[in-house]
Protein backbone atom coordinates (compact mmCIF):
# COMPACT_ATOMS: atom_id res chain seq x y z
CA UNK A 1 0.00 0.00 0.00
CA UNK A 2 1.34 3.48 -0.68
CA UNK A 3 1.95 5.25 2.11
CA UNK A 4 1.63 9.48 2.00
CA UNK A 5 3.01 11.90 4.11
CA UNK A 6 0.66 15.27 4.71
CA UNK A 7 2.41 17.87 6.58
CA UNK A 8 0.13 20.37 8.24
CA UNK A 9 0.71 23.65 9.81
CA UNK A 10 -1.13 26.68 11.19
CA UNK A 11 -2.60 28.65 8.02
CA UNK A 12 -2.72 25.44 5.81
CA UNK A 13 -5.21 25.98 3.13
CA UNK A 14 -7.85 23.63 4.00
CA UNK A 15 -9.02 22.93 0.49
CA UNK A 16 -5.53 22.03 -0.25
CA UNK A 17 -5.19 19.71 2.82
CA UNK A 18 -8.39 17.79 2.76
CA UNK A 19 -9.00 17.07 -0.83
CA UNK A 20 -5.30 15.39 -1.38
CA UNK A 21 -5.86 13.59 2.18
CA UNK A 22 -9.38 12.43 1.04
CA UNK A 23 -8.76 11.74 -2.48
CA UNK A 24 -6.10 9.49 -1.49
CA UNK A 25 -7.81 7.50 0.85
CA UNK A 26 -10.43 7.02 -1.91
CA UNK A 27 -7.22 5.18 -3.51
CA UNK A 28 -6.71 3.22 -0.76
CA UNK A 29 -3.63 4.25 0.00
CA UNK A 30 -2.38 5.12 3.68
CA UNK A 31 -2.14 8.92 4.05
CA UNK A 32 -1.02 10.42 7.60
CA UNK A 33 -1.77 14.30 8.18
CA UNK A 34 0.60 15.75 10.50
CA UNK A 35 0.86 18.32 12.67
CA UNK A 36 4.38 20.10 13.37
CA UNK A 37 3.27 20.82 16.84
CA UNK A 38 0.65 18.80 19.03
CA UNK A 39 -2.83 19.80 18.88
CA UNK A 40 -5.39 20.80 16.17
CA UNK A 41 -4.12 22.93 13.13
CA UNK A 42 -5.94 26.56 12.12
CA UNK A 43 -6.62 26.33 8.66
CA UNK A 44 -6.31 29.87 6.33
CA UNK A 45 -9.82 30.58 6.81
CA UNK A 46 -10.25 29.51 10.23
CA UNK A 47 -11.11 25.74 10.02
CA UNK A 48 -9.58 23.68 12.41
CA UNK A 49 -8.10 20.39 11.39
CA UNK A 50 -7.24 17.62 13.25
CA UNK A 51 -4.07 16.03 12.27
CA UNK A 52 -3.55 12.39 12.74
CA UNK A 53 -0.05 12.54 14.54
CA UNK A 54 2.46 14.68 15.17
CA UNK A 55 6.08 15.38 13.27
CA UNK A 56 8.45 13.97 16.38
CA UNK A 57 6.76 10.60 16.06
CA UNK A 58 7.07 10.10 12.99
CA UNK A 59 9.78 8.71 10.65
CA UNK A 60 9.74 10.83 7.04
CA UNK A 61 11.86 8.06 5.59
CA UNK A 62 9.05 5.37 5.97
CA UNK A 63 6.73 7.35 3.12
CA UNK A 64 6.28 6.55 -0.41
CA UNK A 65 4.95 10.23 -1.12
CA UNK A 66 5.50 13.53 0.44
CA UNK A 67 2.18 15.80 -0.50
CA UNK A 68 2.34 19.55 0.97
CA UNK A 69 -0.51 21.43 0.70
CA UNK A 70 -0.10 25.10 0.34
CA UNK A 71 -1.48 28.60 2.37
CA UNK A 72 0.28 31.46 2.68
CA UNK A 73 1.17 31.12 6.05
CA UNK A 74 1.02 27.47 6.66
CA UNK A 75 4.01 27.73 3.95
CA UNK A 76 5.59 29.57 5.68
CA UNK A 77 5.47 27.59 8.75
CA UNK A 78 6.52 24.97 6.58
CA UNK A 79 9.89 26.51 5.08
CA UNK A 80 10.97 27.85 8.80
CA UNK A 81 10.74 24.26 10.01
CA UNK A 82 14.19 22.92 9.44
CA UNK A 83 12.71 19.17 10.42
CA UNK A 84 10.54 19.52 7.24
CA UNK A 85 12.77 21.09 4.63
CA UNK A 86 15.17 18.48 5.28
CA UNK A 87 12.51 15.87 5.00
CA UNK A 88 11.53 16.94 1.82
CA UNK A 89 15.45 17.25 1.00
CA UNK A 90 16.27 13.51 1.56
CA UNK A 91 13.10 12.02 0.15
CA UNK A 92 13.10 14.22 -2.84
CA UNK A 93 16.87 13.48 -3.84
CA UNK A 94 15.88 9.75 -2.67
CA UNK A 95 13.60 9.75 -5.98
CA UNK A 96 10.90 9.26 -4.10
CA UNK A 97 7.41 11.13 -5.05
CA UNK A 98 7.67 14.46 -3.91
CA UNK A 99 4.45 17.35 -4.11
CA UNK A 100 3.14 20.50 -3.60
CA UNK A 101 0.82 22.45 -4.26
CA UNK A 102 -0.20 26.23 -4.77
CA UNK A 103 2.38 27.99 -2.41
CA UNK A 104 3.95 24.51 -1.41
CA UNK A 105 6.47 24.36 -4.21
CA UNK A 106 8.67 26.99 -2.32
CA UNK A 107 9.15 24.57 0.25
CA UNK A 108 10.75 22.28 -2.05
CA UNK A 109 12.51 25.23 -3.67
CA UNK A 110 13.77 25.68 -0.17
CA UNK A 111 14.86 21.92 0.63
CA UNK A 112 16.82 22.43 -2.72
CA UNK A 113 14.53 20.13 -4.92
CA UNK A 114 13.94 22.35 -7.90
CA UNK A 115 16.94 23.98 -9.42
CA UNK A 116 16.89 23.70 -13.23
CA UNK A 117 13.25 21.64 -12.95
CA UNK A 118 9.88 22.46 -14.86
CA UNK A 119 7.31 23.49 -11.92
CA UNK A 120 4.48 25.56 -11.26
CA UNK A 121 3.57 27.26 -7.84
CA UNK A 122 0.53 29.79 -6.81
CA UNK A 123 0.70 32.67 -9.12
CA UNK A 124 0.60 35.17 -6.10
CA UNK A 125 4.39 33.38 -5.47
CA UNK A 126 5.44 33.15 -8.53
CA UNK A 127 7.90 36.41 -7.85
CA UNK A 128 9.70 34.18 -5.41
CA UNK A 129 9.81 31.10 -7.07
CA UNK A 130 13.41 31.42 -8.74
CA UNK A 131 14.79 28.17 -8.57
CA UNK A 132 12.79 26.30 -10.85
CA UNK A 133 11.45 26.63 -14.87
CA UNK A 134 8.04 27.83 -14.13
CA UNK A 135 5.35 26.70 -15.75
CA UNK A 136 1.90 27.65 -16.44
CA UNK A 137 0.03 24.75 -16.39
CA UNK A 138 -2.45 23.32 -13.43
CA UNK A 139 0.14 20.34 -12.73
CA UNK A 140 3.49 20.04 -13.54
CA UNK A 141 5.38 16.87 -13.58
CA UNK A 142 9.30 16.54 -13.76
CA UNK A 143 10.63 13.26 -12.86
CA UNK A 144 9.72 12.43 -9.46
CA UNK A 145 8.65 15.81 -8.94
CA UNK A 146 5.09 16.95 -9.18
CA UNK A 147 3.77 20.74 -8.65
CA UNK A 148 0.10 22.67 -8.94
CA UNK A 149 -1.39 25.75 -8.70
CA UNK A 150 -3.66 26.01 -6.28
CA UNK A 151 -7.15 24.82 -4.67
CA UNK A 152 -8.89 24.61 -7.80
CA UNK A 153 -6.06 21.99 -9.70
CA UNK A 154 -5.89 20.28 -6.26
CA UNK A 155 -7.94 17.16 -7.72
CA UNK A 156 -5.97 17.35 -10.82
CA UNK A 157 -3.04 17.09 -8.44
CA UNK A 158 -4.14 14.67 -6.20
CA UNK A 159 -5.24 12.36 -9.47
CA UNK A 160 -1.73 13.25 -11.08
CA UNK A 161 -0.34 11.18 -8.06
CA UNK A 162 -2.82 8.46 -8.40
CA UNK A 163 -1.94 8.08 -12.06
CA UNK A 164 1.95 8.07 -11.63
CA UNK A 165 1.90 5.51 -8.80
CA UNK A 166 -1.03 3.07 -10.30
CA UNK A 167 -2.49 4.16 -13.38
CA UNK A 168 -4.64 6.61 -15.52
CA UNK A 169 -7.69 4.17 -15.45
CA UNK A 170 -7.64 4.22 -11.22
CA UNK A 171 -7.00 7.75 -11.45
CA UNK A 172 -10.18 7.96 -13.72
CA UNK A 173 -12.43 5.99 -12.11
CA UNK A 174 -11.42 8.12 -9.20
CA UNK A 175 -12.70 11.90 -10.50
CA UNK A 176 -16.15 9.21 -12.10
CA UNK A 177 -16.67 8.44 -8.73
CA UNK A 178 -17.02 11.75 -7.29
CA UNK A 179 -18.18 13.45 -10.72
CA UNK A 180 -15.48 15.55 -11.59
CA UNK A 181 -15.67 17.44 -14.55
CA UNK A 182 -13.65 15.51 -17.44
CA UNK A 183 -11.50 18.05 -17.94
CA UNK A 184 -9.65 17.57 -15.16
CA UNK A 185 -8.20 14.41 -16.11
CA UNK A 186 -7.01 16.17 -19.81
CA UNK A 187 -3.76 16.31 -19.05
CA UNK A 188 -3.39 12.92 -17.80
CA UNK A 189 -3.90 11.92 -21.10
CA UNK A 190 -6.45 9.58 -20.44
CA UNK A 191 -10.82 10.65 -20.12
CA UNK A 192 -13.27 9.01 -17.30
CA UNK A 193 -14.24 5.23 -18.44
CA UNK A 194 -17.43 4.92 -20.21
CA UNK A 195 -20.81 5.55 -17.96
Amino acid sequence: MTTVLVPLADGVEEMEATIVVDMLRRAQWHVLAVGLKAGTVTAARGTRLVPDDVWDRIDPSLFDVIAIPGGAHGVENLRHDPRVVAAVRTHALSGKLTAAVCAGPLVLQDAGVLDGRRATCHPGVSAEFTRARRVDEAVVVDGNIVTSQGAGTTFAFALTLVALVENVTKAAALAQAIVLAPEELKHLGGTPPEK
